[in-house]
């Protein structure tokens, strides 16, 4: 076979289903089938698919120029939505670095911070605090940082993570995990450059959900003892928690924010990194060497800046946020009816629904059952989850969830 996908054993890969064409939150196939896509291509397809106003803003700009490198050029695409992401994000964010994904969105963040010091003459301040259960990109210093999983098993001889914080199993429960952590920063903060942390809730390394009042708590031990903080927005940003960023649930800023999937709405890898005044202003210098020297060849597609601009204005002009507090309510009404002695928990956030199984092996199989209920669904470890388009249909909403519901009964 010449194609080699993501996340598979190739010599046990089974027949894969060829997709033809995709609208709504509908994904059609070559052989004729269909199915309701439960995760949003990977929770990126906010609109679903083929969304007319959206395919309207890229036809337009093909016509134009498809793509100019930021390397001496510039255009107004890019220049716009560095604008409208500062307007959007929380006060204090205010320079923005584009790249083509995620995981390297992750990667400039690191670099940002450990220059930051640097830059300042600080060469001590280069390690970095992670969360248990933590999933921040493929790449290898986002895999250093995440916890030990089969995202980064084949390596994990080769990368040694630095400092760990936990997440409280118990979301109102977290006086001890804050100290804890601050015994960590009295004792090793002047090697520390930064945290990393997906505010609110983990999403595929577990789909852990904590409070904002913990996030809190680690942001300002963080400011006392002389840490950056870098929030990973990468799944959580454009509404998928039921505010447009998972920031917006806490009271306190990051140093660093990285978005993207959502970001572009599903129709071009594209991926930003926005810092604070404070972290910008320690780059610019008369020494070239004080650069952030980055810069991937695709930053700030024309393509990738027109959708997301348009994206975010519909976003905003119609009430997203109502359609995900909906989406939310029907998850929570027909979660209430699942129940299994399979079932170790049950939570719902925004968009995002997950049942928890004691033993993953009461979950092999679903994916194929899912599917001959023309539903598609890709478990992770021992969670079952949904992370719809926000357009989803109720009743394509509701087949999902009974789909679940069948599995857990049989």
């Amino acid at each position: 076979m010449s194609i080699w996908y993501p996340y598979t054993q190739m010599q046990t890969l089974g027949k894969v289903p060829i997709v033809s064409k995709g609208k709504g939150s509908i994904l059609y196939f070559e052989d004729g089938t269909k199915a309701i896509d439960a995760i949003s291509s990977w929770w990126a397809c906010i609109h679903g698919y083929s969304y007319k106003p959206l395919n309207r803003v890229l036809k337009k700009q093909v016509d134009t120029f498809s793509h100019v490198m930021l390397g001496g050029l510039t255009h107004q695409p890019a220049l716009q939505l560095a604008e409208k992401l500062v307007e959007i994000t929380p006060k204090g964010l205010n320079h923005v670095f584009f790249s083509d994904s995620g995981s390297v969105a992750v990667e400039v963040a690191l670099k940002m911070a450990i220059q930051y010091w640097s830059n300042q003459g600080n060469k001590d301040k280069v390690k970095l605090i992670s969360c248990k259960n933590s999933y921040h990109g493929d790449t290898f210093k986002a895999m250093q940082l995440s916890d030990d999983s089969d995202f980064k098993v084949a390596f994990s001889y080769l990368l040694e993570k630095d400092f760990v914080v936990e997440i409280p199993e118990n979301p109102d429960d977290y006086s001890q995990a804050l100290q804890n952590f601050e015994n960590l920063l009295i004792t090793h903060s002047s090697t520390i450059a930064a945290l990393i942390i997906e505010p609110i809730i983990q999403c595929a390394g577990g789909f852990k959900v904590y409070s904002s009042e913990y996030l809190d708590g680690l942001n300002k031990l963080c400011v006392k003892y002389n840490v950056l903080t870098i929030y990973d927005e990468v799944a959580t940003g454009f509404g998928r928690t039921g505010k447009l960023f998972g920031t917006n649930h806490a009271k306190r800023v990051p140093d660093i924010m990285v978005l993207g999937k959502g970001l572009t709405a599903g129709y071009i890898g594209h991926a930003a990194t926005i810092a604070s005044t404070k972290i910008y202003q320690q780059f610019k210098s008369k020494e070239h060497d004080k650069a952030l020297m980055h810069g991937p060849t695709f930053m700030g597609n024309p393509l990738a800046c027109v959708v997301a601009l348009k994206s975010i204005e519909i976003f905003q002009k119609k009430d997203y946020l109502t359609k995900i507090n909906n989406i939310e309510n029907t998850i929570k009404k027909i979660f209430e009816t699942i129940q299994s002695e399979e079932i170790l928990d049950k939570r719902v956030l925004g968009a995002v629904g997950i049942i928890e199984v004691k033993n993953k092996k009461s979950i092999v199989g679903f994916k194929e059952f899912a599917m001959e209920n023309q539903v598609f669904i890709r478990p992770i470890g021992k969670m079952v989850y949904l992370m719809p388009s926000y357009r989803i249909k109720k009743k394509e909403l509701v087949k999902i969830l009974v789909v679940m519901k069948r599995w857990f009964e049989k």
